[in-house]
């Protein structure tokens, strides 16, 4: 069986969005620069259907997130669309357009339900309105002996730390300070990680964490 697993780029003072979250700004204000590191990799452009790229450091750790996946969850407020019931014909598909980067079924958290959204290149939809566990159980089934990744949000993340299902973490720490915004690790006091490894490259630090039990 694989293993339940996540990447997250945060600030230097520890957020993962920073504040103003909104459809229109989805990582609010300042936070869409946490992920600069990565707009301009060959690993990352080829996972969004790019061509081109550079080749660093981070090349690598991208492609170890992404290797081996066999499902996935987020957050609704991940997948985007507002909050509150879906409209009666819902158009809202995500924020990756016709053809979402993840290739496997996805589990989106939502106290809303919606039909299975199928998306261009095996990505489907699967909104899950009984809570964070069994949604992971509904994604490690569909991923077999593969992995699941928890794609966020930080609430996501948060909640399954909390649960005690998460195995593995990246955290990917830009140069930046937000101030203000949501951070990834509040609220989990108790939580333990192993340092696996430390990665060096431009513009961003990668840290590997093993969650202890």
């Amino acid at each position: 069986m694989g293993i339940v697993k996540c990447h997250q780029s945060i600030s230097l003072d520890g957020y993962s969005a920073g504040p103003d979250q909104s459809l229109e700004n989805p990582l609010g204000v300042d936070g869409e620069g946490l992920h600069e590191w990565a707009f301009e990799l060959d690993s990352w452009r080829r996972e969004h259907g790019m061509d081109g790229g550079v080749t660093n450091a981070s090349s690598a750790v991208v492609e170890e997130t992404t290797a081996n996946v066999g499902a996935g969850v987020m957050g609704r407020n991940m997948f985007g669309g507002g909050r509150g019931p879906w409209a009666a014909a819902p158009s809202w598909e995500g924020w990756w357009g016709a053809n979402p980067p993840f290739h496997v079924p996805v589990f989106v958290l939502t106290h809303h339900g919606r039909a299975p959204l199928e998306m261009e290149g095996g990505t489907t939809f699967h909104f899950v309105t009984d809570g964070l566990v069994p949604a992971v159980a509904r994604a490690r089934e569909a991923a077999g002996d593969r992995d699941v990744v928890i794609h966020g949000g930080a609430d996501t993340v948060r909640q399954t730390l909390r649960a005690g299902l998460l195995d593995e973490i990246w955290i990917h720490v830009a140069p930046r300070i937000l101030g203000c915004g949501e951070r990834l690790l509040d609220d989990v006091g108790g939580a333990r990680f192993e340092l696996i490894r430390a990665v060096d490259a431009p513009g961003v630090t990668h840290m590997k964490y093993r969650v202890l039990r």
